[in-house]
């Protein structure tokens, strides 16, 4: 557990990477997906979509709010906002755990 403890009255509570935003680290770099076979910068969802599609992924239409992909030889469902401004850091660590070796996150 990493944060910062205040004490605002009376109650001691964690904030947890007080200011940050989810798309930069810690040293305020801004976090960006990488596909590492090309080492291309994942820019949309098109170009994440087609990456996907290669690896085996497919199209789930169930939600309207999310973007989601299943890969039939696995119990694994990627769900993405469907707006890519509100493609954070934890989408891209769930891509790579999911891809193992194929994706990582880089600071830019």
């Amino acid at each position: 557990m990493s944060g910062v403890w205040v004490f605002k009255n009376g109650v001691v509570r964690l904030v947890e990477n007080p200011g940050a935003d989810s798309l930069h680290g810690s040293n305020g770099r801004r976090k960006v997906l990488v596909h590492t076979p090309s080492d291309e910068v994942i820019s949309s969802y098109a170009v994440l979509e087609r990456k996907l599609f290669s690896l085996g992924w497919e199209r789930y239409y169930d939600d309207p709010d999310l973007l989601q992909y299943h890969k039939r030889s696995t119990v694994h469902l990627i769900s993405l906002p469907k707006d890519f401004n509100r493609f954070k850091s934890m989408h891209m660590y769930d891509i790579v755990v999911k891809n193992r070796n194929l994706f990582e996150v880089r600071d830019m």
